[in-house]
């Protein structure tokens, strides 16, 4: 389905080219590149978001194919159409797809957590003892080389 999508986005964006009489010199122009963007890329996103529960809007892994779909779309527009990405136009459409769609999404979940205990005592504790044994080293060294003496 993915390679029958991306024909029909190249097919659309020669097309689209052709009916304005753009020529890929003048293909990047913000008005022109965010109209091709809005019409082939953000319009399947709203519709896949749309066919999603609101409740699941939050929920990674359901939206993960749209949001990829869109980001490899945005890409092969600018990559046709020789843009560079990412630019200022997709910066835009990105945040308002967010304030849009994921506003209400919490950092919960996301957020860096300390590794379990089991994982983080070694780290601890094997720099602590190797600092304990070099010391008791150096002392016992400094004593035993006075006796020599």
């Amino acid at each position: 389905m993915t390679l029958d999508w991306l024909s029909t986005l190249k097919l659309g964006i020669v097309l689209c080219a052709a009916a304005h009489g753009v020529h890929a010199v003048s293909g990047c122009s913000s008005v022109y590149y965010e109209s091709v963007i809005t019409e082939f890329c953000l319009t399947k996103f709203t519709l896949d978001m749309e066919g999603l529960d609101p409740n699941l809007w939050c929920n990674w892994p359901q939206t993960l194919q749209p949001y990829g779909e869109l980001t490899n779309c945005t890409f092969m527009v600018a990559w046709k159409l020789d843009c560079f990405w990412p630019n200022h136009v997709i910066d835009q459409l990105f945040v308002r797809i967010h304030q849009h769609y994921f506003h209400n999404c919490s950092l919960t979940g996301r957020l860096l957590h300390d590794p379990p205990l089991h994982i983080l005592g070694p780290f601890i504790a094997v720099p602590v003892l190797i600092t304990l044994l070099m010391t008791a080293l150096v002392v016992w060294r400094s004593k035993r080389s006075k006796g020599v003496l």
